[in-house]
């Protein structure tokens, strides 16, 4: 029998691939422990995804892209569940419309969860007796995508909670956050020149980082931390929603459909916001979330300022240690910076200018997981940094997200730049 594969963790100890496994499989349930079976099942719009959705999905690609790949005679828990759960894998085959997700309440919460212990079991034997290079990278992949999912239940569980009249709190034991005032917005000169960017060939990271490759970066400076809620709410009464010079053209005409005039989840009286602890006065010096790309671009207009680029931002990433306020932390809410803190990493994902699109010599993984990123390379903008609902080991300097432009409902934030 094999010895289990090490990997290494953010901190540099190493641990093996079962034990990294459970422990991450451990901390996706441990999410939904103040759920009631209720909860599991609403959509509350088409971004949005049901809990159990998600522990079924995140199942789902273990057993189609490990199992399956590396058992031989590996029987599905339920032939049509792979229908259900596959999210916009086409070429593993078809799937049930995402907007119809929270329509399906069978099967139910404690099914899923058979189904997960199914997987579990056959995982973890599979763990313990390859150390296949093909059966770890997968693996890998497999846990940095359960990682994203577990941020994703927590932003959509967020979404459901809120249109509820009664607000309630996803997790009523949450830590209040650190009340301190966040030190003065100073603007700070970046690199200059060209700088080599993205992911090298050795560790893992998606195949949307790689290849490492130079870029030029002009004269510039970033913001010493993140925008505030206090700033935002400055732009609000200045008329920032009201004055079409601050908007993209797409930008102004979403406004004036949705009637957007705040951040999702602030209350009309930009006095209190609703988060995951419930609804809580509004911390004028942590950072503004909630916030699209029209609005991050906006307010940077008004603030005479811009956003920076996907190079700029990583190039100053770079030199930083990974650290910042993360899911482990106990807050799931941006928190203000203490003195010194660039808040690159945690607390809100970071709008930047930059069109998600690939690098230079780009290449998708093979096979159905080539559908993992690149084909959303379209229409798209690049966030970097991490927020407070993602795991601590989850990111890196070169690590990319992307979202839709209109999106609000994932913890999304703002950092200026400007030219120097």
């Amino acid at each position: 029998m094999a010895a289990s594969p090490e990997v290494t963790r953010a901190g540099g100890s190493a641990e093996p691939l079962s034990t990294r496994y459970a422990r991450t499989r451990g901390a996706t349930l441990a999410l939904c422990e103040h759920l009631a079976p209720e909860d599991f099942v609403v959509q509350s719009m088409p971004d949005v995804s049901p809990t159990k959705w998600h522990l079924a999905h995140v199942t789902w690609f273990f057993e189609r892209f490990v199992l399956e790949h590396a058992v031989p005679g590996y029987r599905r828990f339920n032939d049509a569940w792979h229908y259900l759960f596959n999210s916009y894998y086409y070429s593993a085959g078809e799937m049930h419309r995402r907007p119809e997700r929270g329509l399906l309440s069978r099967p139910g919460v404690d099914e899923i969860i058979d189904y997960r212990w199914h997987v579990d079991d056959a995982m973890t034997q599979l763990l313990e007796e390859s150390d296949d290079p093909e059966v770890v990278a997968r693996t890998t992949l497999g846990l940095a995508h359960e990682e994203q999912h577990q941020e994703l239940i927590l932003t959509d569980i967020k979404h459901v909670f809120s249109v509820n009249p009664l607000a309630p709190a996803v997790n009523p034991e949450l830590k209040e956050p650190p009340r301190r005032r966040a030190p003065p917005l100073e603007y700070r000169r970046g690199r200059e020149g060209i700088v080599e960017i993205g992911a090298g060939p050795d560790g893992f990271a998606f195949d949307n980082e790689r290849p490492r490759h130079r870029a030029l970066l002009h004269p510039h400076a970033l913001a010493s931390r993140l925008v505030t809620n206090g700033e935002y709410r400055e732009f609000i009464r200045a008329g920032g929603y009201r004055e079409p010079t601050l908007w993209l053209s797409d930008g102004w005409a979403v406004v004036r459909e949705r009637g957007w005039n705040r951040p999702l989840y602030w209350h009309e009286d930009l006095e209190s916001e609703f988060t995951l602890a419930g609804v809580r006065p509004l911390d004028l010096d942590a950072p503004v979330t909630h916030v699209s790309y029209y609005e991050a671009d906006a307010f940077a207009r008004w603030a005479g300022a811009r956003l920076p680029t996907e190079a700029e931002w990583e190039s100053a990433a770079a030199a930083q240690p990974v650290d910042g306020n993360f899911v482990e932390d106990g807050y799931w809410h941006p928190v203000a910076a203490a003195e010194g803190d660039t808040q690159l990493f945690g607390d809100v994902w970071e709008w930047t200018c930059s069109a998600y699109a690939a690098y230079p010599g780009f290449v998708p993984l093979a096979g159905a997981l080539g559908e993992y990123n690149g084909k959303f390379m379209c229409n798209q903008v690049t966030v970097r940094g991490g927020s407070c609902v993602t795991a601590r080991g989850h990111v890196r300097a070169t690590y990319r997200s992307f979202f839709y432009p209109d999106a609000r409902w994932q913890f999304l934030g703002i950092r200026l730049a400007r030219d120097a």
